[in-house]
């Protein structure tokens, strides 16, 4: 386990921890799933992809010979079928036409256009929600897995807690990092009290200004039933915490309700009160503060198909969408009907309808 100190220390601390690691993961590692990571992350922010993006394309370039030569003799390529998947549609792209992240304002609501991670495989936002609580699969997908080593950012003590920090593949948030407390316990994606003191606290006495986590139950987003959070650091608030909005003291509603609890054994309640109910929910942490929204799951027939796989991150006010067209057509209108698409009608456990 690391004995470097929290990278939740101070912003630079963040920052050139998450940049440098990037760096070295590229240059210690020749693997398609490497190369994927590093280029989603530096795709998603200008520093990173100019820092980056030269040792980027000789990395492309390497792969792809010797991809094309291991299949034009007929051997089998030592990578994930999703990996090689999402190489090959680069290729097709090509690493010059690569684009990095545009983001725009629509009303309140940021959206954003990210094509590379339209490549990321499908979420399991279909998969029909039965319980807030699934046992943990040892054989499924989790974040012990060997092959993950390579993409840990961090690894120690943080908060009196064991705890583990990945990057995301295919970020959709500025410093977006996968946050597994007590990780060998393998605990399910199902809150507990304590879990829930702490990144309350983590994120009340972080040295970095603005650090939020992002929170998806099972039937809410949650693509990995291992429990964990997602950290980010906003540029500016989410527009969830605006104080325009009702639930922040302003006169404006939200699409659908969503809590502002400042309380951290308020908030729990409100938690254990959804838990009660089998509601699915996500959350957003903030310093001395919890934005809670409980809705209808992801495989309820009210949603449309395009926002099945909605999580923490829309719910907030942010969406990432993967074709031009869509991000220069979504208007607020449109997407704050998506958001009201999600609101609960009545509190029961069947929620499906």
């Amino acid at each position: 386990m690391s004995l470097l100190p929290s990278p939740f220390t101070s912003p630079a601390a963040l920052e050139q921890g998450f940049a440098d690691g990037l760096a070295n993961m590229l240059e210690d590692h020749t693997g398609l799933g490497v190369h994927i990571l590093v280029l989603a992350n530096a795709a998603y922010d200008a520093g990173l992809w100019a820092r980056l993006s030269p040792a980027l394309a000789a990395h492309h370039d390497e792969l792809a010979a010797g991809i094309t030569d291991a299949l034009r003799r007929g051997h089998t390529l030592d990578e994930p079928d999703d990996d090689v998947l999402v190489f090959l549609k680069l290729q097709a792209i090509g690493h010059e036409h690569v684009k990095t992240l545009e983001s725009r304002r629509t009303g309140p609501w940021d959206v954003m256009f990210n094509p590379i991670r339209a490549l990321r495989p499908p979420r399991t936002s279909g998969v029909k929600f039965e319980s807030l609580l699934r046992p943990f699969d040892p054989t499924g997908f989790h974040f012990n897995k060997s092959f993950l080593g390579k993409e840990i950012l961090w690894e120690g003590e943080l908060g009196g807690t064991p705890a583990r920090l990945l990057y995301n593949k295919f970020p959709f948030a500025r410093l977006h990092g996968l946050l597994v407390p007590e990780p060998v316990r393998e605990m399910p994606q199902c809150l507990t009290p304590a879990l829930h003191g702490w990144a309350w606290d983590l994120c009340a006495q972080s040295g970095v200004s603005g650090l939020c986590l992002g929170y998806n139950s099972l039937g809410a987003g949650a693509s990995v039933n291992h429990l964990h959070f997602q950290s980010f650091v906003p540029a500016s608030p989410p527009p969830m915490l605006d104080r325009r909005f009702a639930h922040n003291g302003g006169p404006r509603p939200y699409p659908l309700p969503c809590q502002r609890l400042t309380d951290p054994a308020e908030a729990w309640f409100e938690l254990d009160r959804l838990h009660q109910q089998n509601t699915p929910y996500n959350l957003v942490y903030s310093k001395d503060c919890l934005h809670l929204v409980a809705r209808v799951p992801q495989d309820s027939i009210r949603l449309d198909a395009r926002c099945r796989g909605y999580g923490w991150s829309e719910m907030a006010g942010a969406v990432t969408l993967f074709s031009r067209e869509a991000f220069e057509g979504l208007s607020e209108a449109e997407f704050e009907s998506d958001l009201a698409s999600f609101a609960l009608r009545e509190r029961s456990a069947s929620l499906h309808l």
